[in-house]
């Protein structure tokens, strides 16, 4: 008789980590073999989905009895996807693009087992604080969010930056839905 299913995130996320282990199962981590590129013709969510889903199934693929989870995250701002800045520069001018402004940012999570598949979407508005420019500089040095969705961490200083917020999981704007996970 065999025991549940090994867990494994597709993740090398540090925040994904840390979310899971809040749940209290045993898990491992695997570095999924999956390159995130933007695909021209997707919506945002669509393409969160779509790199979630390949996170999940690349992994899946050398561990076919595991419960894999896959999970990407993508800002936009009125339709046009935000990448991860990578750099200060670039997220001080994303910040800048976002203070004072609405945005969305979604968090997709797939979740596989052999061939079954299940898939969550989780969406949030997301309102900044109208942010000067060395207020930005400030935060960027201090919290260094160049591996971020929206150049913010949430989960620290980043949500002093933030008037408002509107959606269901707030563990899903760090980076993993655990309210949806919990429930597939």
């Amino acid at each position: 008789m065999s025991g549940p299913p090994e867990l494994i995130l597709a993740s090398t996320s540090p925040y994904r980590r840390r979310l899971l282990a809040r749940l209290g199962v045993p898990f491992r981590v695997v570095a999924p073999i999956y390159e995130e590129r933007p695909e021209a013709g997707l919506v945002p969510g669509e393409l969160a989905l779509r790199h979630a889903a390949g996170k999940a199934a690349a992994v899946a693929a050398l561990h076919p009895q595991a419960v894999v989870i896959g999970s990407d995250q993508v800002a936009a701002l009125d339709g046009e996807i935000l990448g991860k800045p990578g750099t200060a520069r670039r997220a001080i001018d994303q910040l800048m693009r976002l203070a004072g402004r609405r945005h969305l940012l979604l968090t997709a999570l797939v979740v596989r087992r052999g061939e079954r598949v299940e898939s969550h979407l989780e969406r949030h508005e997301l309102e900044l604080e109208p942010l000067s420019r060395a207020q930005i500089q400030a935060y960027v040095e201090r919290e260094a969010p160049l591996d971020c969705a929206g150049s913010y961490k949430i989960e620290g200083l980043g949500v002093a930056l933030m008037r408002a917020i509107e959606g269901c999981d707030a563990s899903a704007i760090e980076g993993l839905p655990l309210i949806a996970l919990s429930r597939i």
